[in-house]
């Protein structure tokens, strides 16, 4: 899927009726959408662990809404729907119950996963009384509930033991995945990188369309072939570029057959990139090459504030060479600023480090904190008196500024009995 890193939206917008039936849209900030939503689903003198786990459904399925690009991808102009036929029960301008608004407010941007998986978990759930599924029982989440489960005990009970929590997402405007410009023979890009993955996997299903390989992230000839039999077997305009129509239904195709909008799907898996060096360059160099080094090095700049921010355009000037040469006076290597293959293999070192942590979420939350979400402990310890006992929780990581290597640990301040 296009959207590598999942988001919580700020806002979020609900068509009041079936998909294909005119009804108004109505635009509502997600924290609203959820509240609204459990309260039209659950009763609010449930168990707070059966209630928890019903919010933590009820927002997974509307992110993975929001991530796969469900409805925009189709031609759509809302992300969801408000009918259970097809989504969830909204209802516009219903009472929303104190207790269910309270627990959405602390923890609207925490989602389920399956581990090793990118997108939230289309967790569909279903009363477990008139109507039964695979997914969640609402009745027998309560019923869960009062014999002492907790929440991560229910999601488990129905979702699998391979479920995982993600904590404090990162909040922003819903953003199309679309880069608003078309990619085209000669770019240099994360997105081309994204085509180049999506296409593969199409490409497993309709074997007429050839494999990109290596994934580079350049827009070379090998690309451009592969997108123009694309587009003849969909019945897109056979250009060679990826311009929005062939970008949304490559992300239609690719979400489908991996089944990401599943309870049951084939997982969307971290994008890997090989970079390789492919000889010296210096200032006065363009080419792909340039870009994929631009490229590398604007992913650190996000992550230390000494390297200057980059821009990807294949030409290497002058502020390519200052920001090479900032990257080889960090990390001990001769600052002339230009790249050989010791400084090529030490930029894409750390960049593979960054691209990993960011992606892999393997940074815990702060779990001591007292605005925290609560403490997550391992089986082994012993939780403090009056702590819930619950799983480690992964939360949205950065790269931590250094390499990591066999034998080091981190330094904590964690009190005794905290497993990390």
């Amino acid at each position: 899927m296009p959207i590598i890193i999942p988001y919580v939206p700020s806002t979020i917008t609900v068509h009041l009726g079936l998909p294909d039936q005119w009804a108004e849209n109505v635009t509502v900030s997600f924290p609203d959408y959820v509240k609204n939503v459990a309260s039209s689903e659950i009763y609010p003198t449930w168990e707070p662990a059966a209630i928890r786990a019903n919010i933590l459904a009820i927002i997974s399925f509307a992110l993975n809404r929001v991530y796969t690009e469900f409805y925009p991808s189709r031609g759509y102009d809302f992300q969801i729907t408000s009918t259970t036929q097809y989504d969830q029960k909204f209802i516009r301008g219903r009472n929303i119950f104190e207790n269910i608004s309270q627990m959405v407010d602390e923890i609207f941007n925490d989602y389920i996963r399956r581990q090793g998986y990118v997108e939230p978990l289309a967790a569909k759930f279903c009363n477990g009384t008139t109507s039964t599924c695979d997914g969640l029982s609402q009745w027998g989440s309560q019923d869960l509930a009062q014999e002492g489960a907790n929440s991560m005990e229910i999601l488990r009970h129905y979702y699998g033991n391979d479920i995982e929590l993600v904590v404090d997402a990162p909040i922003q405007d819903i953003t199309a995945s679309y880069p608003g410009t078309p990619l085209r023979l000669g770019s240099v890009a994360q997105n081309v990188t994204v085509v180049q993955a999506m296409i593969n996997r199409i490409s497993q299903n309709y074997p007429a369309i050839p494999k990109i390989s290596p994934v580079t992230g350049v827009f070379e000839e090998d690309t451009r072939d592969a997108v123009l039999s694309f587009q003849r077997i969909f019945n897109l305009v056979p250009d060679g570029v990826v311009g929005k129509a062939t970008w949304y239904k490559m992300v239609y195709l690719y979400s489908g057959i991996l089944q990401l909008a599943e309870l049951v799907s084939q997982g969307q898996q971290f994008v890997a990139v090989e970079f390789q060096f492919a000889g010296p360059l210096e200032e006065g160099d363009s080419g792909p090459e340039v870009g994929i080094l631009q490229y590398m090095l604007a992913l650190l700049a996000q992550f230390d504030n000494s390297l200057p921010p980059m821009t990807v355009d294949g030409n290497f000037g002058p502020a390519t060479t200052q920001a090479v040469r900032t990257y080889q006076q960090l990390v001990g290597l001769t600052p002339n600023g230009s790249v050989d293959e010791t400084t090529w293999n030490s930029i894409y070192s750390n960049f593979a480090l960054a691209d990993y942590f960011l992606r892999r979420d393997t940074v815990r939350a702060q779990s001591l904190r007292q605005d925290a979400v609560p403490v997550l402990f391992q089986e082994s310890a012993t939780p403090a008196p009056g702590v819930e006992r619950w799983d480690d929780t992964p939360r949205m990581g950065q790269y931590p500024g250094r390499p990591l290597e066999l034998g080091q640990r981190d330094q904590t301040n964690e009190p005794e009995g905290v497993k990390v």
